[in-house]
């Protein structure tokens, strides 16, 4: 297993379309949800992105790309180079865009070539969740163990809609079922930290299929090829335990997720959070 790199990047994938609770006038990563004390400002709305950046901040994370498709423009036009966060959030950001729809593996690829040789913590910008700590603890569990990639788990009640994992007594996964009926299972992974031994895995999963998609053509035909499936990140995870990669997850028996893309979740997030 070779050393790990002190460099820790985020790596935020936005380039969904927020289909579920369309219309929206804006991307739902920048909706509202809750307030910021700004001090010399006073209070002030906060993006449900900022949560995410936040728990990455605390980690020691001090760099981040979010991924979006084009047309997303409110993002970086709202979030800048990461000084709009406020004084208590270093975060340098940065921008980058995907112009494939096959999914979430193929937006996270985008970024190989910047971060290939660095400690990833990868989230979806979409989400809120506690212990807000979470991060610094999978970092840790990767710094200590010959582990590749470090999952954080959450309860969910929701399993026909998120990722179930299944794993041993000492954290050590052996199976991610997408959108699954198991109801033997209780914990679904939301956040992620892995080795440039992942980054390199992935990268080569996505070639791979983006050769089985769209061969030579160009990515502006897509639209004249027959319908497709997203591939979920957890299908590559699942790969990389069958080429003998190392997955291990910190379950968060207390911990709690909330994915405000439906309704339903948008609608809790606000009433859990939208008291200043």
């Amino acid at each position: 297993m070779t050393a790990l790199s002190p460099r820790i990047i985020g790596l935020l994938p936005a380039a969904g379309q927020g289909s579920r609770i369309s219309p929206l006038p804006m991307s739902k990563e920048l909706f509202p949800i809750g307030f910021q004390d700004l001090e010399d400002k006073g209070l002030r709305p906060k993006v449900v992105c900022q949560y995410l950046l936040e728990a990455m901040g605390q980690a020691g994370v001090q760099e981040s790309f979010l991924i979006l498709r084009s047309g997303k423009w409110d993002i970086p036009a709202y979030l800048g180079d990461g000084s709009q966060l406020g004084p208590k959030l270093v975060m340098r950001l940065a921008y980058l865009t995907v112009h494939v729809p096959f999914g979430v593996p193929f937006s996270l690829d985008q970024a190989y070539p910047f971060v290939k040789d660095a400690i990833v913590a990868m989230g979806f910008p979409d989400i809120l969740f506690s212990p807000a700590a979470a991060y610094r603890q999978l970092i840790a569990r990767l710094q200590t163990s010959q582990a590749d990639v470090v999952l954080g788990l959450f309860p969910t009640d929701q399993p026909e809609k998120v990722g179930l994992v299944e794993f041993d007594q000492d954290g050590v996964v052996s199976g991610i079922y997408e959108k699954s009926q198991l109801t033997h299972l209780t914990y679904m992974w939301a956040i992620a930290v892995w080795r440039p031994s992942f980054t390199e895995f992935l990268h080569q999963f996505v070639e791979a299929k983006r050769k089985a998609l769209i061969g030579e053509r160009s990515p502006m035909l897509i639209k004249e090829m027959p319908a497709y499936a997203e591939t979920p990140i957890g299908d590559v995870m699942v790969g990389a335990i069958a080429n003998n990669l190392r997955i291990e997850a910190i379950p968060f028996e207390t911990g709690q997720y909330l994915d405000i893309g439906t309704p339903e979740n948008l609608r809790n997030a606000v009433y859990h959070y939208g008291k200043p």
